[in-house]
């Protein structure tokens, strides 16, 4: 898409993005209109909307405008921007990872609470830095669940998993670039397939009988969109990776086989939070009915039941 004005101030390339993007009915196009030009200036939204009037270079408006062509076709913007701000923090994104969202933060702030709650109703004080306790996010994607609990316990023992070697090299600079590469684990695995009793030891943590260290905390956002689905999924979606969104046909068949293998590998107490698909609670809360207690569910700040958190009772 060239520009079609030979006006290359601040304000009317900003306007002249905003105006294609509306016109190609991109979702918050003002916004990604903003990002995509902050993106190739290399400046921040305060500059942006201080200088309205500065002229940028013509290879700048071309670079813009290439991208707002690229997002007018479905391209994700983070994908153009190759990040996304997830709990204050910025994370690279790859189209070989699940963009992280807003409501996944929803996980962390339950498995904070939730480990904070077990400590009280057991008598002890909180460990808020995390001290003697071993978590694992399996699916870890961007490594964006890893990472935060990294910054908020950092006294954890941190594993995470991912199918994808792809997106395992994502996870790991997404952790050293925030200071995290000594403190996470990351494992190339379907789901606990790396602690079997072949496979050794990780991190000289203690393993259980099943041949996996027993961990106090596992956490994932596991793909939870039906098959049945995929072509009604916006565009945008469509450019994430497969195995990162579908959970099956219906997309609730991963739990089934998730939720089982997490209680083998729970210390009695441990805590398991997942995050829920829409309409996936009524298929997924039975799989709780038994060997399980404290089971809750929160909801996001659109009312739909977003996590799922359980206590492993034996």
């Amino acid at each position: 898409m060239s520009v079609v004005s030979t006006d290359r101030s601040v304000r009317a390339l900003l306007k002249q993005g905003i105006g294609q993007l509306r016109a190609a009915d991109v979702p918050s196009f003002t916004l990604a209109a903003e990002l995509l030009l902050l993106h190739v200036t290399g400046r921040d939204r305060t500059w942006l909307y201080s200088h309205p009037e500065e002229t940028l270079a013509e290879a700048v408006a071309e670079a813009y405008f290439a991208l707002v062509a690229r997002r007018a076709s479905g391209e994700p913007t983070q994908h153009l921007t190759g990040k996304q701000e997830f709990w204050g923090l910025e994370f690279e994104v790859t189209p070989e990872v699940l963009i992280p969202r807003p409501e996944t933060e929803h996980l962390i702030e339950v498995a904070l609470d939730r480990l904070a709650v077990r400590e009280i109703r057991a008598g002890r004080t909180p460990r808020t830095s995390g001290e003697g306790i071993t978590l694992i996010d399996v699916g870890s994607g961007s490594g964006c669940i890893a990472v935060t609990l990294a910054k908020e316990l950092p006294a954890a023992t941190i594993y995470a998993t991912d199918v994808s070697k792809a997106a395992l090299d994502v996870a790991r600079r997404n952790a050293a670039r925030h200071g995290f590469a000594e403190r996470i684990y990351f494992l190339e695995s379907d789901r606990f397939e790396a602690f079997r009793p072949e496979g050794g030891r990780h991190g000289g943590q203690e393993r259980g009988t099943a041949g996996a260290p027993l961990f106090d905390l596992i956490i994932s956002n596991p793909p939870y969109i039906g098959r049945r689905e995929a072509e009604l999924l916006p565009v945008e979606v469509r450019h994430e990776p497969e195995v990162a969104l579908f959970g099956g046909d219906e997309g609730y068949e991963f739990y089934g086989l998730l939720i089982p293998e997490a209680a083998r590998q729970l210390k009695p107490g441990g805590l398991l939070v997942l995050e829920l698909g829409y309409h996936s609670l009524p298929a997924v809360q039975p799989l709780f009915d038994a060997g399980w207690s404290n089971v809750g569910v929160t909801k996001d700040l659109a009312g739909i039941p977003r996590v799922l958190s359980a206590e492993r009772t034996s």
